[in-house]
């Protein structure tokens, strides 16, 4: 590998404007939504766990009528199958609420400032920290994707 092969992705290098207090506090607000974002999936699998317990539903219902027990099974139907896990919402009208006003105006709030304030050069952060601890001129340390070994 020759140093040209070994060169950082232009696109992850910092605009020559751009702070070290600049890049971290990007980088923050990245973690940030980073963490958003597994929040959000703890959501749909919060919805989807839900959702199956919902189902499962029936066949308790089917099962507790087929062994004899009629007052439990309309107990189960009536009072729990489908209902609101909180009041006015089955589980996709959070999910819907949360994308709506937290997630998505939060993703377009950091996609703007990274464009406006990183000439919308994501990542600095971390591509400067891999560019200070990888062993340059290393076969497995190469600086960017596809960079032939």
């Amino acid at each position: 590998m020759n140093h040209e092969e070994d060169r950082q992705d232009r696109r992850r290098v910092r605009p020559d404007n751009v702070s070290d207090l600049t890049v971290e506090a990007l980088g923050s607000l990245s973690k940030a939504l980073e963490t958003t974002e597994r929040a959000r999936g703890h959501l749909y699998s919060f919805h989807q766990l839900t959702g199956t317990a919902d189902l499962e539903l029936d066949r308790a219902v089917a099962l507790l009528r087929r062994a004899g027990h009629e007052e439990w099974a309309g107990l189960v139907e009536r009072e729990i199958l489908g209902r609101n896990v909180i009041p006015g919402h089955w589980t996709y009208q959070i999910v819907e609420s949360y994308d709506r006003t937290y997630y998505e105006p939060f993703k377009e709030l950091e996609r703007d400032a990274v464009a406006a304030l990183a000439e919308g050069r994501g990542h600095l952060y971390e591509a400067e920290m891999k560019e200070r601890r990888r062993t340059h001129g290393h076969r497995d340390h190469t600086a960017a994707p596809g960079e032939r070994r």
